[in-house]
């Protein structure tokens, strides 16, 4: 397994780096070949600026700014973003990765003569996993419509290959979370990662 794991959050010490960590282990154990994107950490523009967009659809150069995420998001065939919720949503350097690096000939292939819609690009991708905390609660993150979960797991997931195992896991009202609700939810994380992972996983596990 290659795992791609796009981490997205300003502050060290976090929960949200707790839950990453538990990711990475997961990971580990199980063999897997993992590449970390912490997004903060490396100083990522979300900035989508006016030349990338004019050359938005130019192939292969509309790569060349991103190039380096571009080459992980092609190598990897298992994509885990790790994330807080913000206003129901991404953060903005999570919707900037987005726009910036799930590019035409990429992520999708655009519509042609034969084509009237776009088609999937990561086809590669088996595996997609989305952990986030929320300051609501779950019903009034579904009231709103849970708008950062179906942007990943519906739209990302449509680009991926047919049948690509999913997990998601959030802590709902993080605000008065304890330290009892932490630890149940870190172990919540650590069982979805188990069943994203699964049998291709353990096999190289026993094997290593």
């Amino acid at each position: 397994m290659r795992a791609l794991v796009i981490y997205c959050h300003p502050r060290r010490g976090s929960f949200t780096e707790a839950v990453r960590d538990v990711i990475l282990g997961k990971l580990e154990a199980a063999g897997a070949e993992v590449r970390l994107r912490d997004l903060y950490a490396e100083g990522f523009d979300p900035v989508l600026s006016a030349p990338e967009h004019e050359g938005y659809e130019v192939e292969p150069g509309n790569r060349l700014p991103v190039e380096s995420h571009v080459a992980d998001l092609t190598w990897c065939d298992a994509l885990i973003f790790v994330y807080p919720t913000w206003w129901y949503g991404l953060p903005a350097m999570i919707k900037g990765w987005l726009d910036r690096v799930m590019l035409p000939g990429v992520a999708f292939l655009m519509p042609d003569a034969q084509n009237a819609n776009i088609r999937p690009g990561l086809t590669h991708v088996t595996r997609l996993g989305v952990f986030t905390t929320c300051g609501a609660s779950w019903w009034l993150t579904r009231m709103i419509g849970a708008p950062g979960r179906r942007t990943l797991l519906r739209g990302v997931r449509l680009l991926c290959a047919k049948g690509c195992r999913t997990a998601f896991a959030a802590h709902y009202l993080m605000d008065s979370s304890t330290d009892a609700s932490r630890a149940r939810h870190l172990e919540k994380v650590a069982a979805k990662m188990d069943r994203l992972i699964g049998a291709d996983g353990k096999q190289q596990e026993a094997a290593a």
